[in-house]
């Protein structure tokens, strides 16, 4: 359950066309659980003219076309916001879950051991621990198909380190603040790179070219650098992940 008793959403004007649903200014557990809540029941049950629903860690914005009522549209989105905060809560149950290979420390993984020693465990236990998780694609963000991925226990509330890493290449498993971010092209960060997968999650010429959406449970599953490396030749890119429907 998260404690949601510091939680007071706001609905606030977007433009001409929108409404910015936030829960928080800070990115609060309990606040990206509301959010991610949030995103699913309005999604499940689209209101009458919503035309987009965007979400981000602590909030979601919801755009609408211009003949739309706003007070009541506004008022039905503070309800929903507001009983949802009343929790305790948890994150909605997932209706998919991806299983992706991730090689782990040496050259995939350069900085597990030093994310291992801030979390309080050694490589062997950080990467059980990675693998165990039940995580979730809190929302999708920063670059196309790009997630965030979380949480992890509260000692894997990693800082950011104080110098970006110039360079992290594509596929690239990075952690911080609990959370995991799968890097789909080479980027700059200033997380710790534990692992890399040859998954990625933006192909434009792919059928699908973002096959990861918001609220979509995840694995991470241990391979080697070898099977990563053969994994990386495959033409969709996929990298040996593997989706199962649950509802």
């Amino acid at each position: 359950m998260t404690d949601t008793r510091a939680l007071d959403p706001e609905v606030l004007p977007v433009g001409l066309d929108g409404y910015l649903v936030r829960f928080a200014l800070t990115p609060e557990p309990a606040a990206m659980t509301a959010a991610r809540r949030f995103a699913t029941r309005i999604e499940e049950a689209t209101p009458e003219g919503v035309v987009e629903i965007a979400a981000a860690l602590v909030s979601v914005m919801v755009r609408f076309e211009p003949s739309v009522d706003r007070a009541a549209l506004q008022t039905h989105l503070k309800g929903i916001a507001d009983e949802i905060v009343s929790g305790p809560l948890d994150l909605p149950a997932p209706t998919r879950r991806w299983t992706v290979p991730v090689a782990f420390g040496g050259e995939e993984g350069p900085q597990l051991a030093q994310a291992a020693k801030a979390a309080g465990l050694t490589e062997t236990q950080a990467v059980d621990e990675i693998c165990a998780a039940d995580l979730r694609v809190l929302t999708i963000g920063f670059a196309p198909g790009q997630p965030y991925i979380g949480l992890m226990p509260e000692h894997w509330n990693l800082p950011r380190m104080s110098e970006l890493n110039p360079s992290v290449p594509a596929g690239a498993l990075v952690v911080a603040v609990r959370q995991f971010v799968l890097f789909g092209a080479e980027s700059a960060t200033g997380w710790q790179q534990v692992g890399r997968a040859a998954f990625r999650t933006f192909v434009p010429e792919r059928a699908e070219p973002m096959p990861l959406r918001g609220g979509d449970a995840i694995r991470f599953a241990r391979a080697s650098a070898d099977e990563i490396a053969r994994l990386s030749e495959d033409n969709d890119r996929m990298g040996g992940a593997q989706l199962e429907v649950l509802r």
